[in-house]
């Protein structure tokens, strides 16, 4: 970590553990550390254009009442900056919820070690390198994740997860007659289908979750913290908004989807690779064959 000069804004209350764990991991002799250190979130917001930080620390307590608010606020300012919420022991329940809101990582105040704080910060150092590598990892088409990209950021998803006891719910996404949608009207139609699909995805998930498009027609949205039971109510939200679109295509004939949901838990075994070909393992089975036991996975045709 010293060889690279970071920068760094953290909004803290008194008595400054977060600027204090920082400097302990960089030494004041040839320190490569840039600390920018405020203390009210308004002041944090007006501190970002300013300081260019690389990393965000936030006093989850900083954003009483409503602290998950705070973190919006935050994130929405600055989402391309990796924020880190630190919060006491017993605000551990929003603190994980954070993680839902934009943050993507959190710390206890009295266990900020030089290990845990390494930890965070190379966490955030990955998450800039990501970002530069945005344009490689997104399908340009419809400016989606690519299946690599997918790959890449579930892969970090799910691992977040197991280090917090997060949930994913994942749902995958086929347009069933896209060939057909081409044959019939051409490749503008199919086009046109490819982009509704996108833009019912969009309106369907949060700017936190995760979307790609991994084929030519194929599709997914990783819910990042989605309980088990908030999978029907996904699939509910997405038929609802085809439905919609379906009104207004009119001579095109209707967009087909097919949809299948998997969900996992801290407990789950599973890679994000296993748990992606599980839930697309839906999509490719013939709906009239029997249907596979597949754990946490239900699958429908729209």
């Amino acid at each position: 970590m010293h060889e690279r000069e970071f920068r760094v804004l953290v909004a803290e209350d008194v008595p400054g553990e977060v600027a204090g764990a920082l400097r302990a991991i960089f030494p004041e002799s040839g320190s490569r550390l840039e600390l920018s250190a405020v203390c009210t979130i308004p002041t944090l917001l007006a501190t970002i254009d300013l300081a260019m930080p690389e990393a965000i620390f936030l006093d989850l307590s900083l954003g009483r009442p409503d602290v998950l608010d705070g973190v919006r606020r935050v994130h929405r300012s600055a989402p391309g900056i990796p924020l880190i919420v630190c919060a006491d022991a017993a605000e551990k329940g929003d603190a994980k919820r954070s993680l839902s809101e934009g943050a993507i990582d959190y710390v206890l105040k009295g266990y900020m070690d030089a290990r845990t704080m390494e930890r965070v910060l190379r966490t955030a150092l990955e998450r800039n390198t990501l970002e530069g590598l945005a344009d490689l990892l997104r399908d340009a088409f419809t400016g989606l994740y690519n299946r690599e990209g997918v790959m890449t950021l579930g892969t970090r998803a799910l691992e977040t997860a197991a280090r917090t006891g997060g949930t994913l719910v994942l749902l995958c996404v086929r347009i069933e007659n896209l060939d057909a949608l081409h044959q019939d009207f051409g490749p503008s139609c199919s086009e046109q289908a490819i982009r509704e699909t996108t833009a019912i995805l969009e309106s369907c998930f949060r700017k936190s979750d995760l979307l790609g498009r991994l084929g030519s027609g194929e599709f997914c949205a990783l819910a990042v913290d989605a309980a088990e039971p908030s999978a029907p109510i996904l699939l509910q939200r997405v038929q609802s908004r085809l439905s919609v679109v379906n009104r207004d295509r009119q001579a095109w004939g209707a967009l087909e989807l097919r949809l299948c949901v998997g969900y996992w838990g801290a407990n789950d075994p599973r890679t994000f690779s296993e748990f992606l070909d599980a839930v697309e393992y839906g999509l490719r089975r013939d709906a009239a064959a029997p249907e596979p036991q597949l754990t946490g996975s239900a699958a429908v045709r729209t």
